[in-house]
Parts: C-alpha cells; sequence; structure tokens
C-alpha cells in the first residue's frame, strides 16, 4: 500500500526493469530520475514518466555520487553490464560501480547528510552462488554481485535487497517469496525458478511506496499467485 510519494533515482532507468518501474513508479505519483550514460535513451525515459540523469557509472567518484544521491528520498540500483563488453565492464559496472554507490552513501551518513534509501536489484543466492573462473563473464558477474551484497551487510545502512530468479518477459500475476535461509532439499524445482521482470517492477514500486522495510531481506521470490501487497 502506497504510504507517501518519494523522489526517485533509478540508476540503469532504461533496463527492462527499469522502464517498467517508472512507468508504475510514476503512474502511482512518485517523482522518477533515471540514471542513463547514453542520451539516446531520453525519449523512451520520458515516454514512461521518467526524467533522464546523464552519467557514466564508471566514471563518477564516490563525492560525485554523493552530491547527486543526498537529493533523494530512494535510490534504486538496477544497472547491470548483462554480459555486454566481457568481463571487464562488467566488473566496472555491476561490482566497482554499486560500490561507489555505497561508500558515497556511508560518507553522506559520516557527514549527516541526508542518506536516501537504498535498493539493490541483486539475484537469488547471489551471496553464495559460485562460477567457474574460466567461464569470464559470468564469473565476473557472479563475484561482482556477491561482492556488494556482502559489502551492504556490512554497513548500517538503509538498505533492501530484491533477490529475483530466472528473469523472463512473461506478465507478472502475483509472487511466491521464498523462505530463508534457502534450503536447496525444499526449494521448487529450478524450471520454476523464474521471476517476470515485470513482478521485480511491481516490487520495486511497492517497496518504494512504504515508508519501512519488510523484515526479510534479502527478499528472494519467483512468480506466484499471491499479491505483491503481501510482502
Amino acid at each position: 500500500m502506497t504510504t507517501s510519494t518519494k523522489k526517485v533515482l533509478y540508476i540503469g532507468g532504461h533496463g527492462k526493469i527499469g522502464l517498467l518501474s517508472t512507468k508504475k513508479l510514476s503512474a502511482q505519483g512518485h517523482k522518477v530520475h533515471s540514471l542513463v550514460r547514453n542520451p539516446d535513451y531520453t525519449a523512451d525515459v520520458n515516454e514512461v514518466g521518467g526524467e533522464v540523469v546523464l552519467a557514466d557509472i564508471t566514471k563518477l567518484s564516490v563525492d560525485e555520487w554523493a552530491d547527486l544521491l543526498t537529493s533523494f528520498d530512494d535510490v534504486v540500483w538496477g544497472a547491470g553490464n548483462g554480459g555486454r563488453g566481457g568481463a571487464d565492464v562488467t566488473w566496472a559496472v555491476d561490482r566497482d560501480g554499486a560500490l561507489a554507490t555505497i561508500e558515497a552513501l556511508e560518507k553522506l551518513q559520516s557527514e549527516g547528510r541526508h542518506v536516501p534509501r537504498y535498493f539493490m536489484i541483486s539475484y537469488l543466492g547471489a551471496t553464495t552462488n559460485t562460477a567457474e573462473e574460466s567461464s569470464e563473464s559470468w564469473y565476473a558477474y557472479v563475484e561482482s554481485k556477491k561482492a556488494v551484497d556482502l559489502r551492504l551487510a556490512e554497513t548500517s545502512l538503509p538498505y533492501f535487497i530484491l533477490g529475483p530468479a530466472t528473469l523472463t518477459d512473461e506478465d507478472a500475476a502475483g509472487i511466491t517469496v521464498l523462505p530463508q535461509p534457502l534450503n536447496k532439499d525444499t526449494l521448487p524445482e529450478e524450471s520454476e525458478l523464474k521471476t517476470s521482470r515485470e513482478l521485480v517492477a511491481d516490487v520495486v514500486t511497492e517497496l518504494v511506496g512504504r515508508d519501512e522495510f519488510p523484515s526479510q531481506s534479502p527478499l528472494e521470490f519467483i512468480d506466484g499467485e499471491d499479491a505483491v501487497s503481501s510482502i
């Protein structure tokens, strides 16, 4: 249930989940700014109700991040290399870029400046999954997401981690929240571990609209039948 409207920065706002989230958040009255690198994305972001912030995740300093983030109520990290450009870009975006935002939030905290709430879109089992180093891009992704989620756990920041499973473009129907800690013996079959991108956007919209986080973080979830408002 939406309790208040927020000024939101969505980092990586031209991705599929970013555009869906921006549209849904805007429809709820939130003011959404989408951080993107390419000015050609402006029309797409504007079409779903967002305002573009042009910046390169790999080049912003901690100080620059801090000055940007402090003007928002909520910040959503939805950026990811997605295997494009090889392992080096994945390390630069998924690990180093995300870690810089965490350092920036801690800087704001230490200076007594406004610290926005921080939502990290991760994935199911991020802190325990492993990958072979020979699969360079996938290894970089797995280790990057692990490093960021574990780093967040060391902080006293107001953060929340979302852990969807394998993403699909199916319409959202409902949600099943997986119990913590994850137990492989009681998990659904791997073929059932799917999460629609629209469902992730619905969860983002639900959480931004709340003034308090759910008790379970990371919130690991798949497609199901329960209402998103039940989380």
